[in-house]
Parts: structure tokens; C-alpha cells; sequence
């Protein structure tokens, strides 16, 4: 009687333990790739029907990258590369391509951002090699454009090996994770003397002192996250600390995270695992930390990519709490769609009332998003 009393008990904590487990295997398999494929089905008609104009281009006035960036989010979701959106769209990218290779409009201030990101769009639709040319002239347009030596800019200075926007005439680390992603897509390696002169920059834009960082400014804010520049005298759009510190906020800080595992940096190097931590301290996808509403959609497609490329199906916030991060990101993206498919921020900063680029900002993170299969993981 005492055994087969015992032997029950035994059966049901059994039985419990396999409920538990069984719970968690669920949680661990990711994201509801139903939902995902739903919204994604939503969202590729609204760009097709609605987003793309006559010309092949999204967002015109905005400039070429819109129409980049939505070509990419399309094919990356599964529209075929040869369907008659996504051709019309590259035939204009490739309209802007200038005889140096760089794909904007003349005279243009963003060469920089509207080349990396044509230049992954490009990438994304090579099925056959027909834009090798293109993409090999694109490729050595961004990288003569990082500062470095050839713009009197050396190692010591704050500058050197990062990219930006002309217009203000200094690097930042937006653009330049534009560049390393770019280059990376089109199969630079990541000991690359480009790749290795970005990760320089990168590693000045973080708030941690170490050998690759002497600036003044992690001194002054030595959290581990990341700001949006340390040249020309430093700028964060989420302001100083009253020591004069820059503060970190999350798209930066995953797009650092980002850019250091695409230049080759492992695990258990101090920068990955410094911005890590701080990423764990502010784990959400409520808003973009630091920032509030500003800038959301890009900080979901950054975090995306980044976590992705970290390579873990989960992420442990500071509280020990381990999240299946694929499942509650595109859970945030998609509780956000439009009736009509589309995603926009009603915070307008960065352009993100435009929904083209909102759209294809959201479909980029749900791309991340989707469910690898085994051999990928």
C-alpha cells in the first residue's frame, strides 16, 4: 500500500515536472511564425498596393533608401526576387547609381545611409549574380567614404573609421553599423581592414573604458551602452549625464552590439558582454530605452538583427529572467499593425510618420523574428 502510494506520488510529480517542462520546451521553440507570416501577408500587400508608385520608388521625397529598405523587407519575408515589385523598385535604386559607384541623388548628404542600405538591397536580390557589378561598385564607394587617413583623419582621432552624413561633417554610429552590415551582406570579411577600421569607431562610441576606448566620455557615463557619436566633441540624442557624460540609449546599444559581433568580436570579449549587461537592464520592447517613442520601429528592426546575430534563442534580463525574446518582439510589432496592414510611429522624430519606412522597419524585425530552423541555430 506505502509503495503503491509512493509510486503514485512519484507519478504525479512526474507527471508535473513533464507539464513543466513541456511549458517551457513550447516557450523555447519562439515566436509564432502563424502570426508572423499573417501580418507579414498583411503588410507585403499594403507596400505592394498602396506603398510602391508608378516609378518603382517608396517615399520618393524621403529620398532612395525608403524604396531600399522596402525592396530588402520584402525579400527577406519571402516575396520572390524576381516578382514585379521588387524589380521596379532596384530598377530605380539603380537609377541613382552615379558613376562612382555610390547610389544617391547628386550632390546628396545621406550617400553614405542611401548607398550601405541600396547596397544590402542589392545583395538581398542577386539571385543569379546579375548585380555583381553594381554591388562591387557600391562596395567601394562606402568604404572610400569612412574616415580614416585619406580625410587627414588617423587612429587617435575620434573619427577615424566611422561613417556618417556630410552635412554635419562627422561620423556616427548609425551610419557606420549601415556600413559594417552592408559590407558584411556583401560578403566582406569581418578581419577586413574596413571592417577592422569601423570597429574602431564602434568601440569609442561605448561607455566602457578599456584598451580600445581612452575617450573621456565612459569615464564620465562607464555603463557599458551605447550614444550615437564621439566625434566632433560627442553627441547622444538621449543627452548628458551631469558629470557631461553621454547617455546611452537602445537602438544605439544594439546596433553596437550589433556591428562588434559583424567585425568578428566573440562572446566573451569585455565590449559584448559590458553591452550585453546593459541591454539586460533595460530589456523591453515598450519603447526604445532612453528615448521614449523616438525612433521605435528602427530600434525594433535594430534589436532584431542584433539579437539574432548574437545567436540565442533566449536573452536573461538583469533580474535573472530569461525571455524568449523572437516570440515577445514580434509579439510587440504585430499587436501594432494597422487595419490596412501598415505600421507608423506616432511620434514623427527620424521620419517614422512615413509609413513605407515604418512598415519596412517592422517587417525587417519580424524577418529577425521568424522561427530558424535547427541546422541554423
Amino acid at each position: 500500500m506505502k509503495l503503491a502510494k509512493a509510486g503514485g506520488a512519484v507519478g504525479m510529480c512526474l507527471g508535473a515536472c513533464l507539464g513543466v517542462m513541456g511549458l517551457m520546451l513550447t516557450a523555447v521553440q519562439g515566436a509564432d511564425e502563424t502570426a508572423i507570416r499573417a501580418a507579414v501577408g498583411r503588410a507585403s500587400v499594403y507596400l505592394i498596393e498602396q506603398g510602391q508608385a508608378a516609378d518603382g520608388s517608396f517615399s520618393a521625397p524621403n529620398g532612395p533608401a525608403v524604396t531600399a529598405l522596402a525592396i530588402t523587407a520584402l525579400v527577406k519575408t519571402g516575396t520572390p526576387a524576381d516578382a514585379p515589385v521588387v524589380k521596379k523598385g532596384i530598377d530605380y535604386l539603380l537609377g541613382f547609381q552615379q558613376a562612382d559607384g555610390g547610389i544617391h541623388p547628386p550632390g546628396s548628404f545621406a550617400s553614405n545611409y542611401e548607398t550601405s542600405i541600396a547596397l544590402v538591397a542589392l545583395v538581398a536580390c542577386n539571385r543569379d549574380g546579375r548585380y555583381d557589378e553594381q554591388i562591387k561598385a557600391a562596395r567601394a564607394f562606402v568604404t572610400g567614404l569612412q574616415w580614416d587617413d585619406g580625410e587627414g583623419k588617423g587612429v587617435d582621432d575620434p573619427a577615424y573609421g566611422g561613417a556618417g552624413y556630410g552635412k554635419k561633417n562627422r561620423p556616427d554610429l548609425s551610419n557606420t553599423s549601415f556600413l559594417i552590415e552592408a559590407l558584411r551582406s556583401a560578403g566582406t570579411s569581418a578581419n577586413d581592414p574596413a571592417i577592422q577600421r569601423a570597429l574602431v569607431f564602434v568601440s569609442r562610441t561605448q561607455n566602457l573604458e578599456s584598451p580600445h576606448n581612452s575617450l573621456p566620455f565612459a569615464s564620465k557615463n562607464p555603463d557599458g551602452g551605447f550614444y550615437y557619436t564621439p566625434a566632433a566633441g560627442g553627441e547622444s540624442f538621449a543627452g548628458k549625464t551631469p558629470e557631461g557624460g553621454l547617455r546611452s540609449y537602445g537602438s544605439m546599444t544594439y546596433a553596437g552590439l550589433k556591428s562588434m559581433i559583424f567585425a568578428g568580436l566573440t562572446k566573451d570579449d569585455p565590449r559584448v558582454k559590458a553591452a550585453v549587461e546593459w541591454l539586460a537592464q533595460h530589456y523591453t520592447f515598450t519603447e526604445n530605452p532612453g528615448m521614449g517613442d523616438a525612433g521605435l520601429y528602427y530600434y525594433f528592426q535594430t534589436a532584431a538583427k542584433a539579437l539574432d546575430t548574437l545567436g540565442e534563442e533566449t536573452f536573461a534580463d538583469a533580474t535573472g529572467v530569461v525571455h524568449v525574446w523572437r516570440s515577445e518582439l514580434s509579439d510587440a510589432v504585430i499587436a501594432k499593425q494597422q487595419p490596412d496592414g501598415s505600421w507608423v510611429n506616432t511620434n514623427p522624430r527620424w521620419l517614422e510618420s512615413d509609413p513605407n519606412l515604418v512598415t519596412s522597419y517592422a517587417l525587417l524585425a519580424l524577418a529577425s523574428c521568424l522561427p530558424k530552423p535547427p541546422a541554423a541555430r
